[in-house]
């Protein structure tokens, strides 16, 4: 089975900076897809950033030039540095990965949440 685990979370006040962490374990053959979701209070869960077969990253409108995901292949772990943050950045941020399993079984599978607040 694979879990993934986030961490990285946290308040910080407009203009700052975090990053988010998300590492992938369990039974993985291979690592197709992974991403960054986020869900504010009341709305639709969107995306924001997804790499897929290891290529460039593609963010959503909001966050472009100011977020940053990256990938660790050999940990598969995933990063999202956040800069330049506003208080509409304040959300629940979901980690998303797409894979196949050690037993060649398809796979997709998220996060735990982590909860960013951002100060104005």
């Amino acid at each position: 089975q694979v879990q993934l685990v986030e961490s990285g979370g946290g308040l910080v006040q407009a203009g700052g900076s975090l990053r988010l962490s998300c590492a992938a374990s369990g039974s993985i053959f291979s690592l197709n897809a992974m991403g960054w979701y986020r869900q504010a209070p009341g709305k639709q869960r969107e995306l924001v950033a997804i790499s897929i077969d290891g290529g460039r990253a593609v963010y959503g409108d909001s966050v472009k030039g100011r977020f940053t995901m990256s990938r660790d292949n050999a940990k598969n772990t995933v990063y999202l540095q956040m800069n330049s943050l506003k208080p509409e950045d304040t959300a629940v941020y979901y980690c998303n990965a797409h894979g196949v399993s050690g037993s060649s079984s398809g796979f997709e599978v998220w996060g735990q949440g982590s909860l960013v607040t951002v100060s104005s």
